[in-house]
């Protein structure tokens, strides 16, 4: 029991956390505030509605789930940094649902025709109010679990899996707009906010990748040193 202890004690915190998340939501949920602010941009009313991109939303649990999973078996760097990403754009967002009451007018009112990509959308809608969805959290923790997979060292060098990490993320994200469950403004600022916290967590890891890559700017003086010679 010890040893079983000593080898996955950093499981704890995800527990901990998912605890007094989920508490923390649900209470949000019930809540009925006196007044909200309605979200909504020019953009979503261009984005048609679509259910078969329900199937992506579903995917998103799991596809968290095998992300920060594989991290916490394999590489506990890639775990402890994507718990501090994940967890703190789902604490923001808890602060800025309690303080800041929001939803959207988005969803289609009359679903009449029946498949079930529809009846699963239905479920979506009966179990998740259209409030508290600013910014969302289904495409911030999407472009997490992808930076987990890029740099988790069993699979940052699999091609295969970083390309399928790649159109799983990119596929919730769609989904959320297509299903009418986000607006536009909710997905760019979860693309603003993750873009700061990949900075901050990920710091190392891209000054890695510019580096590998100089076109983007870096190894700049190496390049000029080069060119002097040749004047």
């Amino acid at each position: 029991m010890k040893k079983f202890w000593n080898k996955y004690k950093h499981g704890l915190p995800v527990l901990i956390y998912t605890a007094v998340y989920l508490t923390w939501f649900f209470l949000l949920e019930s809540r009925v505030p006196s007044s909200y602010t309605i979200i909504h941009t020019k953009l979503d009313n261009k984005i048609p509605f679509c259910e078969y991109f329900v199937i992506p939303y579903y995917i998103w649990f799991l596809y968290v789930f095998m992300a920060v999973g594989i991290a916490f078996l394999k590489d506990k760097e890639a775990y402890d940094k994507s718990l501090i990403f994940l967890m703190t754009g789902m604490t923001v967002f808890l602060l800025v649902s309690t303080f800041f009451p929001n939803g959207h007018n988005l969803r289609p009112r009359n679903l009449t025709e029946d498949n079930m990509c529809l009846r699963l959308v239905k479920a979506i809608y009966r179990a998740d109010t259209p409030t508290n969805l600013w910014p969302s959290i289904h495409v911030y923790n999407s472009i997490g679990c992808h930076l987990c997979i890029l740099n988790t060292k069993n699979l940052k060098h699999k091609g295969l899996v970083r390309n399928v990490s790649l159109l799983t993320s990119v596929s919730i994200i769609l989904s959320t707009m297509f299903i009418k469950q986000h607006s536009t403004f909710d997905v760019f600022t979860a693309f603003l906010m993750a873009g700061l916290m990949a900075i901050m967590v990920y710091n190392k890891e891209l000054q890695g990748y510019f580096k590998e890559h100089p076109a983007f700017g870096f190894n700049m003086e190496k390049r000029s040193a080069k060119t002097q010679r040749y004047i």
